[in-house]
């Protein structure tokens, strides 16, 4: 098994959320984006609801709060997707439903 080893933990700055499309932009200088289906959550959102982001400690993660997200900015870097099933996920759906006709 092979460890990616860091030489300075890696952190995000800022980010950048379209209906295709993560972005992280790197306090190092660093861009890296991934595709948003890669994480159904963000995917299914809002515009406004994939704006209202934070970053986590000094950057180590990006949560969204109104979506239950939080994505690790090392797991962004080894390639890693949402690790949700399929079942939580439909569940998730079912409540935005609820929520939205409540």
């Amino acid at each position: 098994m092979n460890n990616l080893v860091f030489e300075a933990e890696p952190a995000a700055a800022a980010i950048d959320v379209t209906d295709e499309w993560l972005t992280v932009e790197m306090t190092d200088g660093r861009v890296l984006r991934v595709p948003l289906h890669w994480y159904p959550r963000l995917k299914q959102a809002t515009d406004g609801e994939r704006a209202n982001w934070q970053l986590l400690g000094r950057g180590y993660a990006i949560e969204w709060p109104d979506l239950d997200e939080h994505i690790g900015v090392e797991g962004l870097l080894a390639g890693r997707r949402s690790g949700e099933s399929e079942h939580s996920f439909e569940r998730w759906v079912l409540s935005r439903g609820e929520i939205e006709r409540g």
